[in-house]
Formats: C-alpha cells, structure tokens, sequence
C-alpha cells in the first residue's frame, strides 16, 4: 500500500516531491481515491540515503525508553533496500535490521533481524510481519511498500491538517493474506494535497479492538525532498492510550556513496 507506513526505519522518510496544485474533491476532476494513491506511491522518496534516528518508546504510565539509530536506504531498480543498526542503549547495541521491498507485487518481501547477544540473525516469516517491531508501536510491514492492488480506495472528503489541505482517503484490503500480514483491516489516510505526503493515519488494528494513529509533527524540505524530522505512532483502544512511539530523524543526507555490499546480511552481522 502507500509508503505512509514505509516507515524508514527503511526509509521512514514519508517523502515527496514539489507537486503542483492538484483539483479539489469539489471539483467534477476531483482524483479518485486509487488516483490520489498512484500519485504517493510514485513521489519522490530520495536515494543513496542516511540518516541518524532516534526512538522514544513512551508506555501507558508516561515511562520513557530512549533508543538511537543510524539507517540507510538505497533504491535498486524499482525495489528499496534499507539497513538500519541501532548504537545504544547497550542492550540493543548492534542490532540490526535489514529490508528488500520488492515492486513485483507477487514476491514477499524479504527481512532479517540480527540480534547480537544471539550471535543469529532471524528472517522475519510473513505471519511475523503484524508484529510489533523493535516494542514499539511500528510492526515490521510498516517498513514496507504495500501493493496498490491489494487494497480498495476511496476518496471520502478534503480536510486540512496544520493548516494545509488534505484528501481523506479511506483503504481497505481487498484479500485475507493482506490483513494477515499486516494486521491491518482498514486505513483513513491524510494526503497533503500539495507534496502527495501522507501527513496522518489512523489504522484499525484486526486483534485487540485497537486503532493506531499516525502523525508527521514535523516536515522539512531536505534536498528538495520532503522528509519528515517528527513522527508519532500512538495505539489506543477507545481513548485510552496504550502506547506510544516518537521518531525524530537528524543529519538526513542523500546522494551518499554506497553499494550493494552495503545492504547484505554479511554487512547486518559485521555491523557499522
């Protein structure tokens, strides 16, 4: 589905490119919901990137756990490669996460984990991918491109969110191996009508009687890329919330050197 979720924990750069002024649901050329979909799916999302992230795991007392990241994203053809080492704190040091989404719908996407204390690195099977990534509030199919295919659109009303207009599209998946991978069973997402960023989300989770709600809270152009510095991923059930994850992303380059070797399961176990 759409790279809202794509967190870049891959890339979690929901990014895009300047876009023109797009029509109005009000308009008799208003886009349909699938057209307002292609047009994020294509956005430019950057290549040969880095960056430094870090990960604030918030529970439901107001405890706080503090994470740090570097990650690296790199396109390969039409597919996405993505690596991610986690520094500190010690228990989690060296760590490391590696991702090949694949454009051709009918191949599973592959994901290793590597867990250091282990000394094994783990591939993440697709009934795994619902769940949760790392104890935050991002499952492992958030790293991920969804299929356009796999869902149906539909474009519900424009709004606004931080005062910039917004479509609200509302995607549902269309087959069971869909809402089984990603735990998914109906998304409301918020498309910035002047970048095709996905700026909010709410998910409904299929176990739990959860919702999950997606914000971008800070959104910077970088490079001529629009790249997310803020986001927060919080679950709830009802109002209560049950959970919450805050990334803040730093020191975002792209255009860096890096090849293939780069993004290996030799390179996830030797670590940076």
């Amino acid at each position: 589905m759409t790279r809202p979720l794509r967190t870049c924990l891959c890339t979690l750069l929901l990014v895009a490119p300047v876009a023109p002024s797009a029509p109005s649901v009000a308009d008799e050329t208003a886009p349909t919901g699938r057209q307002i979909m292609e047009w994020v799916d294509a956005r430019d999302d950057g290549d040969h990137s880095t960056q430094d992230m870090q990960m604030l795991l918030i529970d439901k007392n107001g405890g706080q756990r503090k994470r740090t990241m570097r990650t690296f994203g790199m396109d390969k053809g039409e597919d996405n490669w993505s690596i991610m080492f986690f520094l500190e704190p010690a228990d989690v040091k060296d760590t490391g996460f590696l991702t090949y989404d694949y454009d051709d719908p009918e191949r599973d996407d592959d994901q290793w984990l590597y867990l250091p204390a282990l000394k094994k690195t783990k591939r993440i099977a697709s009934g795994d991918k619902s769940g949760a990534f790392m104890g935050s509030d991002f499952t492992y199919s958030d790293m991920t491109d969804r299929n356009l295919d796999s869902y149906d659109y539909k474009l519900l009303q424009e709004s606004e969110v931080a005062g910039q207009k917004v479509w609200v599209v509302e995607a549902i998946p269309n087959n069971k191996h869909e809402i089984k991978e990603t735990g998914y069973t109906k998304q409301v997402l918020f498309v910035r009508q002047d970048n095709y960023v996905v700026v909010r989300a709410k998910s409904w989770v299929k176990k739990g009687s959860r919702n999950k709600y997606f914000d971008i809270k800070k959104l910077e152009l970088i490079e001529g890329i629009w790249t997310p510095t803020e986001m927060h991923m919080t679950t709830k059930k009802g109002k209560k919330t049950l959970h919450k994850t805050v990334l803040v992303n730093d020191n975002v380059k792209y255009d860096q050197e890096m090849d293939d070797d780069s993004f290996s399961v030799r390179k996830l176990e030797q670590g940076l």
